[in-house]
């Protein structure tokens, strides 16, 4: 029997006659009608829903946007910087004058600083590319989904990573999550993409997408790889030596994508680039194997605010580190509502698929995000350093395939009774967990939890019962209810809520969190907009440093203070810190994790003559810098970089820089000093301010005109 294959016809050329391959724009519109139309055996409904799962998505993230103004000041003022100057956007400088980066590779910041070019500096402009990664990384995974599954598991898929709390938060947050979760879930689609057709062109794009994802949050984009890797060369369709071909093809990839930006930063003589932020020695290779690597696994984090968590008997300032992390205080609010159902229905749909095809595409999309959901989990369940809830982000994705995949394989397997059984178990344990969840927010929605129980128990019941066609709705519709209501309901809390700081969390505040809603956590800061009850107590003064605050008591060696809502201890040197107190933290912990503030007549003087200075002032720690930077968009230079504990710059740098007069005020406040091991400059730098030049309140705030 003979075959013929039908291709689609290209272009012919009317001088040669040759067939030619289509143009770039009949690509693109051949595109644009297949996301018009859909696939040939779409449903007419599919399309629809799909449209109306990404508008309801997109309303959801942009939803009252700007009502979190700028944010993370950190990242803002960096992206400030970078849309008035291109050295600045190249390496991600805190300030347009190029003093120090931020201490995170600048991918993230590109897209945010062009925005701001292109509409001007605002929360929208910011913002509203977050969102929209937010919507792309939907589309990507139900796109992903699709291929191997129904229209329903694709929905489900996508819709459950719509309202998974952490997601909503970070989705309408600027920092580089967003953009390291839409490059992640994108590697796992062309990667799946490569088993399925084997091909390489496809492995080798998903090994860029990796090494962007490095550009945008490091190491951290590498926790995928060994999944994407593993499940290539076990189910790829192709001969043992090539599958080994396009893995090492796939690794040059990473390699260029990520390190062309890299190979750049370290050849760049160190006196014609900023200093690199978060590392001691100016090295972005240090930053990138110590502070933002392997130091986050051991707690060996040279120059952080302070050590890492212990055992699950010790903990320490990130939590205790255990199998149970992810579900304990606010932490289980973020993500955990369906994490133990989507590993139970992992397993069991591996077990019914036992008998699938090596190659078979639906078991290597559970192994690939199933895989990536266990593997980064463990990776942020016994990590001992720098730990915050809302890096759970990155297993939104992958929770959201593996409960959808599994939950479609045991819903086509219900005619067994054991799996009618375990699927009963599965969704009433999800009722009982979310009770625990709400139950910790004591004073919200009280009569939610039993609402969700009830819809629990009720499934479960239809779970059991054979499979009628008649009860099919039904027991759907009341499974959805018991499993996302919760999780909906933390998300609609978020959205509607206002986020700023360093350190945020999704949901109301929890009984024995370490943060608020409204912002940062807790870390001296006292409860509401920037905390929550039950935070770590702040930091003392900035080293050497003497004032009072109120609340709670806290030392640093050479000097005494008072920090407000807890105790603490910060290591440092002697000295005295110009200007006694801290503005907006009084020298806790507010100081270093949320922005100062500066008020009319403080902007007007710093602007005031602004194109005659390098940078119109200093301050220690960059988001102490990033508040003043925002107000007067002039540059302002963070002394220490984020942790004020970067040798950035040192005393005679900093020397040197006020004789050539190009440094117009030092800003008091701040936290600075050897965090953890860190360089003493700024407090260095602070003390000499302090001796040599004479202080004048603005504003209640603390300034030294270094000109005078």
């Amino acid at each position: 029997m003979s075959v013929t294959v039908t291709t689609p016809p290209a272009s012919v050329s009317p001088t040669t006659g040759a067939a030619s391959a289509p143009r770039p724009g009949a690509r693109i519109r051949s595109a644009l009608r297949r996301v018009v139309r859909g696939r040939e055996d779409a449903a007419r409904w599919e399309r629809p829903a799909l449209l109306g799962l990404l508008a309801l998505t997109a309303l959801l993230y942009l939803w009252d946007l700007a009502a979190s103004g700028y944010a993370n000041s950190f990242y803002s003022a960096a992206v400030q910087a970078g849309s008035v100057n291109w050295e600045a956007f190249f390496y991600g400088s805190s300030d347009a004058a190029n003093s120090i980066t931020v201490d995170k590779p600048p991918a993230s910041l590109w897209i945010m600083a062009l925005s701001v070019r292109l509409f001007g500096l605002s929360s929208w402009s910011i913002l509203v590319p977050e969102a929209l990664m937010g919507v792309a990384t939907v589309a990507i995974v139900y796109a992903t989904v699709r291929r191997r599954f129904s229209a329903q598991t694709a929905l489900l898929a996508g819709g459950v990573l719509a309202i998974t709390p952490v997601a909503a938060l970070m989705f309408r947050f600027n920092n580089p999550d967003a953009l390291l979760v839409l490059l992640l879930t994108l590697s796992a689609y062309l990667t799946l993409r490569g088993i399925e057709s084997g091909r390489l062109r496809w492995v080798v794009w998903a090994g860029v997408a990796v090494g962007f994802a490095f550009l945008t949050k490091q190491l951290q984009a590498f926790l995928i790889l060994p999944v994407l890797a593993g499940v290539y060369l076990a189910m790829a369709p192709l001969s043992w030596r090539k599958r080994f071909l396009h893995l090492f093809a796939a690794l040059g990839a990473v390699i260029v994508s990520a390190g062309w930006w890299v190979a750049i930063v370290e050849l760049v003589p160190a006196s014609l680039r900023p200093y690199i932020g978060g590392s001691q020695s100016n090295s972005f290779l240090e930053l990138t194997f110590g502070y933002n690597g392997l130091g986050r696994l051991t707690g060996d984090e040279t120059g952080s605010v302070t050590g890492g968590g212990g055992g699950r008997a010790g903990g320490g300032m990130w939590g205790q580190t255990g199998i149970l992390r992810l579900f304990e205080n606010e932490i289980g609010g973020q993500i955990a509502w369906l994490l133990p159902a989507a590993l139970v229905v992992f397993v069991v749909a591996l077990v019914l698929g036992r008998r699938m095809a090596r190659t078979d595409g639906r078991r290597a999309t559970l192994l690939v995000f199933g895989g990536w959901l266990i593997v980064t989990a463990l990776a942020f369940s016994f990590m001992v350093g720098i730990f915050h809830a809302y890096y759970t982000v990155a297993l939104a994705p992958a929770l959201a395939v593996t409960v959808a995949v599994g939950s479609s394989a045991l819903w086509l397997a219900r005619e067994r009774l054991w799996v009618r059984i375990v699927s009963a178990v599965v969704v009433l344990g999800t009722g009982v967990w979310a009770w625990v969840l709400l139950d910790r927010a004591t004073d919200w929605l009280p009569w939610l939890k039993v609402v969700v129980l009830a819809a629990a128990i009720v499934a479960a019941v239809l779970l059991t019962l054979p499979p009628r066609r008649a009860l099919a709705a039904a027991t759907i519709a009341t499974t959805l209810v018991a499993g996302l209501l919760a999780p909906l309901a933390y998300t609609i809390q978020t959205v509607t809520t206002a986020h700023t700081g360093s350190i945020v969390t999704a949901g109301p505040t929890v009984a024995g969190g370490m943060g608020g809603p409204g912002g940062a956590r807790g870390f001296g800061a006292p409860g509401g907009a920037n905390g929550a009850a039950g935070g770590f107590g702040g930091q003392g003064m900035p080293p050497g440093g003497a004032g009072t605050a109120p609340g709670g008591t806290g030392t640093a060696p050479g000097a005494t203070g008072t920090v407000p809502g807890g105790t603490g201890t910060v290591p440092g040197g002697t000295g005295t810190v110009p200007g006694g107190t801290v503005p907006g933290g009084t020298g806790g912990m507010g100081s270093l994790l949320g922005a100062g503030t500066a008020g009319s007549q403080l902007a007007a003087l710093l602007k005031a003559d602004a194109s005659s200075y390098t940078w119109v002032a200093a301050a220690v720690g960059s988001n102490a810098a990033a508040g003043y930077q925002l107000a007067t968009q002039q540059p302002v230079m963070p002394i220490g970089g984020f942790n004020g504990s970067d040798p950035s710059p040192t005393l005679a740098q900093f020397k040197r820089y006020v004789s050539e007069g190009r440094i117009h005020y030092f800003i008091a406040g701040g936290v600075g000093g050897q965090a953890n091991g860190g360089s003493s400059s700024s407090s260095e730098i602070a003390a000499w301010v302090a001796d040599t030049f004479t202080a004048q309140t603005v504003d209640g705030v603390t300034v030294y005109d270094l000109t005078q």
